[in-house]
């Protein structure tokens, strides 16, 4: 292994270094994004609704994954290097400047501008790969890079999480900010791999990747199953876009914070606060199932043919996640995080596979290109469900107000979130607790789940479908 380990060049190791950088600056703001734009803003959040956070997630997450088609055409033409540079300038204004602005249209500007960073830095880093890979052990040096993304998304939400206080997200952004900047000392160790240089200006330059893209494009079959590759990116940002809203209203974390508090009181101390764990942290718990699972559950899963990998990836993923939003029971919800991890490992890594299967022989690149086009949709429907879907079925601070105007109750306008919700409970005579449980049984927000197993569903089905009629034989 040694000997394997040895043959990938210095840039490889960098190139992977910065990576590891990115994705813990990156998750370490993420995690926690979907609670600072809805949360009371008594406790340093924003309080938008849950329509307001869907459009900025959705849309400024789906252009984050639209823009590498331009951006990479950036790079190539202007080099590497100079490019991640102009990336962690905007990636670091960007996270200093974000808890500056507070009004919607403020940080819906701001996440666009912070997406362009991160749009310029997307393709580079995996291009760096490919290029200090060869055939012989590119499939360990994706895996390695793979794994600096995982643990780049496992340990940046705890250390964010851990310095965060209960009154302010400041912390968590100057963070970010912070360690994204320490990729600017990385620029001084990467050397840029050979690339091609075409003399075409940048305007040729995309006229000819959109006329590929129309291209293959062209293939309805291959439009088909990007459309169904979407429903699955859509069911599965809700681990970002509204599993952390949903385990903060409506989960009772109190077993998991009474176990960690007899362990180690520091865990609790760090990551809970009055008797309850923070949201995120058994959110994460998805980032530590992979990098404990991932490697078994590939080898398992290593011989399956890709379409079959897929769609029982899909089925155990959105059952994962809809059993999430299923009950207020902590230990229940984490068991569904580990469905929701297994499904992911099995069925994500296969998409990319699967459209070099389904790709004629030579428009393989061509294909490979358009991977970008499900998960740009799939954010945009994210945003959707996890916005509107939501906010109309499931979030406490809309099913509070439904509950008191069907009392005929009343409270003062201008109140945050918290002090609304505090109020309704002292007109209806309810403690908090009470008064969740009251809107649990009368509301059901826990419906929400059947809309994502749906999707989950309908995807999967799809595939199934897509493979036998369509293809008419099997990859």
């Amino acid at each position: 292994m040694s000997s394997i380990f040895s043959k990938f060049p210095k840039t490889f190791w960098t190139a992977n270094t910065i990576e590891l950088i990115e994705r813990f600056a990156w998750y370490g703001f993420f995690m926690l994004f979907a609670n600072y734009l809805t949360q009371s803003t008594d406790v340093g959040a924003l309080g938008f609704t849950q329509s307001q956070k869907g459009w900025i997630m959705g849309v400024g997450t789906g252009i984050l994954y639209f823009l590498p088609l331009i951006t990479g055409s950036i790079a190539d033409k202007y080099g590497y290097k100079k490019v991640l540079a102009v990336a962690f300038v905007i990636y670091t204004s960007a996270f200093i400047l974000l808890p500056m602005v507070s009004s919607f249209a403020g940080v819906f500007a701001m996440y666009l501008y912070l997406a362009l960073g991160a749009a310029l830095f997307k393709p580079i880093i995996s291009a760096t790969v490919a290029k200090t890979t060869n055939p012989e052990n590119s499939s360990i040096g994706f895996g390695i890079f793979y794994m600096m993304v995982n643990l780049g998304a496992f340990f940046g939400p705890m250390v964010t999480l851990a310095l965060k206080d209960g009154s302010s997200y400041d912390i968590v952004f100057h963070v970010s900010a912070i360690i994204v900047a320490l990729n600017f000392i990385m620029l001084f160790f990467y050397n840029e791999p050979e690339r091609e240089t075409k003399k075409e200006s940048f305007a040729q330059s995309m006229k000819t990747v959109f006329g590929n893209i129309g291209e293959a494009l062209k293939d309805y079959k291959f439009v088909i199953f990007l459309i169904l590759v979407a429903g699955f990116w859509a069911m599965y940002n809700q681990l970002f876009y509204t599993l952390p809203v949903f385990i903060t209203q409506w989960v009772d974390t109190s077993v998991v914070y009474e176990f960690l508090n007899g362990v180690s009181p520091w865990i609790t101390d760090t990551y809970g606060h009055a008797g309850q764990m923070e949201a995120e942290f058994i959110t994460n718990f998805d980032a530590m199932f992979i990098i404990l699972f991932q490697i078994a559950v590939s080898t398992l899963v290593m011989r399956w043919k890709p379409l079959n990998t897929m769609m029982t990836g899909f089925l155990v993923c959105a059952m994962g996640m809809a059993l999430t939003l299923f009950t207020q029971n902590v230990m229940f919800t984490i068991g569904a995080i580990f469905i929701f991890a297994i499904g992911e490992m099995a069925g994500s890594p296969k998409i990319t596979e699967y459209i070099g299967r389904i790709a004629p022989k030579d428009k393989i690149a061509l294909y490979m290109g358009c991977s970008f086009i499900p998960v740009f949709i799939g954010n945009l429907g994210a945003g959707f469900i996890s916005g509107d879907v939501y906010g109309a079925m499931s979030d406490k601070a809309v099913l509070v107000k439904r509950a008191l105007a069907e009392r005929g109750l009343e409270v003062a306008d201008g109140l945050t979130k918290n002090e609304v919700f505090a109020k309704a409970g002292e007109l209806m005579n309810m403690s908090e607790r009470e008064l969740t449980d009251y809107l649990w049984t009368t509301y059901h927000p826990s419906n929400i789940w059947m809309v994502i197993f749906g999707i989950g569903l309908l995807a999967t089905v799809g595939l199934f479908v897509y493979d036998k009629l369509l293809l008419k034989e099997n990859k």
